[in-house]
């Protein structure tokens, strides 16, 4: 493994406590494990990167996986980022337009994603054939975008609160789903369609 991969899971992992503390503060427990949150994720990060490395050496498919999976992470938390963002200083929730939030954060986290994704992921280095490529790879992008955005919608608008889940964290649970369910797609459209491997 290289520094830029332990960097990267690192920044993954720790993104991944911030997320989970947002989902556990409300426990009673949370005080007892906080720290122990922000030492676990990053390194269950580094230790799955590793385990996808050494399965790597025999399938590519699993180093360029655990590579992917943290793009993913890092993806999802600029997308929340930025959604959250856009209903912190836009705060109104009626359906089109929080719904016209999520593409707007979706696609600001696919602006990285495609160079993390080229060049860490698939590590693909030639510059030839760029455009043809970003078409594609955007091609992919918006038809997930499409699946993320009528998933999250669906969860969110139409599903709505289980388990008694307060809205604000029913919000954050909706867009990590939508993330998750188009991943796989999004996974297997860049590598056999955008990458080509």
């Amino acid at each position: 493994m290289k520094k830029i991969d332990i960097f990267l899971a690192l920044i993954s992992g720790l993104g991944l406590s911030f997320l989970a503390r947002g989902f556990l503060e409300g426990f009673l427990f949370y005080k007892k494990i906080e720290i122990f949150i922000f030492l676990i994720f990053p390194l269950l990060s580094v230790f799955g990167l590793w385990v996808s490395f050494l399965l790597g050496k025999k399938f590519a498919i699993f180093f360029q996986g655990g590579k992917f999976l943290l793009t993913g992470i890092l993806a999802t938390l600029c997308d929340l980022v930025v959604f959250k963002g856009l209903r912190f200083f836009l705060p109104l929730s009626f359906g089109w337009l929080i719904a016209s939030f999520k593409a707007v954060s979706f696609l600001v986290s696919t602006f990285f994603k495609y160079w993390l994704n080229k060049f860490w992921a698939f590590e693909k280095k030639e510059k030839v054939g760029m455009g043809k490529e970003i078409l594609k790879f955007y091609l992919v992008t918006i038809l997930g975008m499409v699946f993320n955005v009528t998933i999250f919608y669906f969860f969110f608008a139409l599903v709505g609160p289980l388990f008694n889940v307060p809205l604000t964290l029913w919000e954050t649970i909706s867009v990590i789903l939508a993330a998750i369910a188009v991943a796989a797609w999004n996974f297997l459209g860049y590598k056999i369609f955008v990458f080509e491997q």
